[in-house]
């Protein structure tokens, strides 16, 4: 089974180009090349703190995930990616075998809301917005993420799912 799971951020904003699609009626086919900066924790000898390095991985995905990538992908963009690894080689100018590494992307979502990737000062930092009052009475506003906030108090309002 060759299956990859990846959380992390864009390095810079993905590369995209268009190929000739494969299935030969002339349509052009997406193709994103892309680093994703994956954490990696590495346990010190001390034992007393956790050393935090990242793996640099690239990254390709093609038709519409590709166009995803142009459309919504920039750098600093926190995703989690889901795909398979290829290999491969070619032979650059100077006549010396290059080996490749690739992850290809098969999907590719969001990780974070967009307030927390702005850095909203209201996000709680677990993806959902403080609640907020108005006029002593409290009531639920939508946050900037689109979640809609629940006021304390709510329990008391009858809620189908206690």
């Amino acid at each position: 089974m060759n299956k990859v799971i990846l959380m992390g951020r864009l390095t810079r904003d993905p590369m995209v180009s268009y190929s000739q699609s494969q299935a030969g009626n002339g349509e052009q086919m997406a193709v994103a090349r892309f680093t994703v900066a994956v954490d990696r924790r590495v346990a010190r000898r001390d034992a007393s703190a956790e050393q935090q390095t990242a793996d640099f991985i690239s990254c390709v995905a093609f038709g519409r995930q590709g166009e995803f990538a142009e459309k919504y992908l920039k750098q600093g963009t926190k995703i989690c990616l889901e795909g398979r690894i290829q290999t491969g080689s070619y032979t650059n100018k100077e006549g010396n075998r290059v080996y490749t590494t690739d992850v290809i992307a098969e999907n590719i979502e969001f990780a974070e809301s967009k307030a927390a990737a702005s850095g909203n000062t209201g996000n709680t930092g677990n993806g959902f917005a403080a609640p907020q009052q108005n006029a002593g009475r409290p009531t639920p506003e939508a946050a900037a993420d689109g979640f809609m906030n629940i006021t304390d108090g709510v329990e008391d309002e009858g809620l189908p799912f206690n």
